[in-house]
């Protein structure tokens, strides 16, 4: 079965995302358990987390339907000292946050060098806040987002996601979210159904599909590899239909969330249901 939704709103607290998931006919949704753009949220109430769990099981939603995502601000392969630590302190704090609305992964961009360190170090120092983290945490999946390579940003190659995963200790608490924009502008063309294909036999070669928690399903609004980042509404950028209807064919796609992050979420019920008629 496929679990498509959209990244809600959790506006007013946790406990409103599954409502907003709800409202749209979402079957999945992603959420920020704090706010994004700041180091240091008030930490989640004993009402909010009891709602969350009622609202959700209310739903249908279970854990892996929800892909929470964590702060922008948070660079897990920072070159510098300070910079790092207050990145894994709220990564840590995010992964607690996860532990404790009862969610089994939470999906984050891996990191930037900053044109600070080499590409090895930095891949090497995200792999090593990720067990640390982890040493700290019960139950929930780090799920590394491929980029789409702008900047310094790294991830954008199923190499470099698969040299973190391979200095992750514990390999059952690690996976992949795939972003389908990013995919595109990283350089894989996956707008044929040639190209599809050979793309994701070179993501199951080289990672697995085993280590797939969750997809980000968005057009693009910039060409095959241009390596920047800009999302688009479903067939209203460069990716076309194509790529959209194999993803809903393909057995390989089920009983992950498959998220929308497209940029015009009044019309978020619409793409739901045009990809839904997919199947």
């Amino acid at each position: 079965m496929k679990f498509i939704g959209a990244h809600v709103s959790s506006s007013g607290g946790v406990e409103n995302a599954p409502l907003n998931a709800q409202a749209i006919g979402a079957k999945a949704f992603a959420l920020f358990t704090r706010n994004q753009r700041q180091w240091k949220s008030a930490p989640l109430t004993k009402k909010s987390i009891s709602l969350f769990k009622e609202r959700c099981e209310a739903f249908g939603y279970t854990a892996k339907q929800i892909l929470p995502h964590d702060s922008y601000l948070i660079n897990l392969g920072h070159p510098e000292e300070e910079g790092l630590k207050k990145s894994r302190e709220a990564f840590l704090d995010e992964m607690q946050r996860c532990e404790q609305l009862g969610l089994d992964r939470l999906n984050f961009h891996p990191g930037s060098h900053l044109n600070k360190m080499s590409i090895e170090d930095c891949l090497t120092r995200i792999a090593e806040s990720i067990n640390w983290t982890l040493e700290q945490t019960t139950g929930v999946c780090a799920v590394l987002e491929n980029t789409a390579g702008q900047g310094s940003n790294l991830g954008h190659t199923f190499e470099q996601l698969a040299y973190i995963i391979d200095k992750v200790e514990d390999k059952t608490r690690v996976g992949v979210c795939i972003d389908t924009a990013h995919t595109l502008a990283a350089g894989y063309e996956i707008r044929t159904v040639d190209g599809f294909t050979e793309t994701f036999k070179k993501f199951d070669e080289i990672i697995g599909f085993s280590y797939l928690r969750g997809m980000h399903i968005n057009d693009s609004k910039k060409e095959l590899a241009t390596r920047v980042d800009r999302h688009d509404s479903i067939g209203k950028g460069f990716m076309g239909l194509t790529t959209f209807e194999l993803l809903m064919k393909d057995p390989r796609f089920d009983d992950i969330p498959l998220i929308l992050e497209t940029p015009d979420e009044a019309i978020w019920a619409e793409e739901i249901a045009a990809l839904y008629a997919m199947e």
